[in-house]
């Protein structure tokens, strides 16, 4: 059986080449995380029963091949074998989802007023967003969730030495690879000030400086998905809020809490999002996770904080309806939080990834 690799196919489609990306797994699956421009046949209890006619009747562009896509790679060995013998020409997609998590691609963020370049890395399988910001052949590289390499080699391509490595907060639904990427590069590793982290680090306050070439970054607080949570502050024209504020809701505040806690931490965010706001309607969110799969288009997630505004609605409600609306929600965790969160804790990166980052990134208040 023919197949491809995340990386071929990665490369498809920055390149827009013609291809058809037929996923068989179920549809709620499907719903939660799938690869940008796919297609969903819920084929998945028919493959595995052994039904002949399971991929039978479906209408494929004859232009392109078709990736059969699943969780890990095995039914959709048994639906690209079905389309072929219709006729199509077919592979299946290598690890499936599971391996799809390591995909990216990337964006130049325009920022006009700052000083830094800034490049949005998206981890498109798992809706992480990091960035290197670039002033005058130095950089910074913000909440890196990829292989060290991508960061690496990126800034090696573009002439720049990465100075400091910074994360936002201790993550629970994706590994940080701040620490090892800072080990690697002999960068400067920055945190927020926290209890929380076993490892030796730079604690940036409140209010506290960072600059890199001609740029600036300010630390602000922003307590309330994490109690260490914070902003960075780009030349006063951008923001980049972590799992604080997304482009059309917050950062749950629920996680490793009670009842009392998450209403407690859903206040702090309350405040903390307002502060974010403060800044001014004009400031570019440059926010930690996307919720729906990244698309392949070179077109940065972004927003002003006006258009947040307008779109997230639940920064239009008072303080009360705030709280209530957070602690009232009931979400499904990330995949595997408390062993992603023990290992971001102690700066650890096991040797197989792929089953604890498994699955779409769940930081979002619905």
């Amino acid at each position: 059986m023919k197949t491809i690799s995340v990386e071929t196919l990665q490369q498809w489609l920055e390149e827009r080449r013609p291809v058809t990306i037929l996923d068989v797994r179920r549809k709620a699956e499907f719903s939660e995380s799938h690869i940008p421009g796919s297609i969903n046949v819920d084929a998945y209890d028919a493959l595995r029963s052994g039904d002949p006619q399971a991929m039978s009747g479906l209408k494929i562009p004859e232009a392109a091949p078709v990736v059969a896509v699943c969780a890990m790679g095995r039914t959709s060995v048994l639906a690209a074998r079905q389309l072929e013998q219709h006729g199509v020409e077919a592979l299946s997609l290598e690890g499936g989802m599971q391996a799809w998590t390591m995909a990216w691609n990337r964006a130049d963020v325009p920022l006009p007023g700052s000083a830094a370049e800034v490049i949005q890395i998206r981890r498109t399988g798992k809706g992480c967003l990091s960035y290197v910001v670039a002033s005058n052949g130095d950089a910074i590289v913000i909440d890196p969730s990829l292989p060290t390499g991508v960061y690496a080699d990126l800034c090696r391509q573009r002439g720049w030495s990465i100075r400091a490595v910074l994360d936002t907060h201790v993550h629970a639904d994706h590994l940080s690879r701040a620490r090892a990427l800072a080990e690697q590069t002999g960068a400067e590793l920055v945190l927020p000030p926290n209890d929380r982290v076993r490892y030796s680090f730079r604690k940036l306050a409140d209010q506290e400086r960072l600059t890199v070439g001609n740029a600036t970054l300010i630390a602000m607080s922003t307590p309330g998905h994490t109690p260490e949570s914070m902003t960075y502050i780009l030349d006063a024209v951008a923001a980049f809020t972590g799992d604080t504020l997304f482009l059309s809701t917050v950062g749950r505040p629920d996680l490793h809490k009670s009842a009392d806690q998450i209403r407690l931490a859903a206040r702090d965010l309350y405040h903390s999002v307002r502060r974010i706001m403060a800044l001014g309607p004009d400031t570019i969110i440059l926010p930690g996770h996307a919720v729906p799969p990244v698309p392949f288009d070179g077109v940065a997630l972004v927003a002003t904080a006006a258009a947040v505004g307008s779109t997230a609605k639940i920064l239009q409600r008072g303080e009360s309806d705030f709280v209530n609306a957070l602690a009232e929600t009931s979400l499904p965790t990330p995949p595997n939080y408390l062993d992603v969160t023990r290992l971001n804790e102690a700066g650890e990166l096991p040797s197989d990834v792929f089953g604890l980052e498994a699955g779409a990134n769940r930081c979002a208040a619905g």
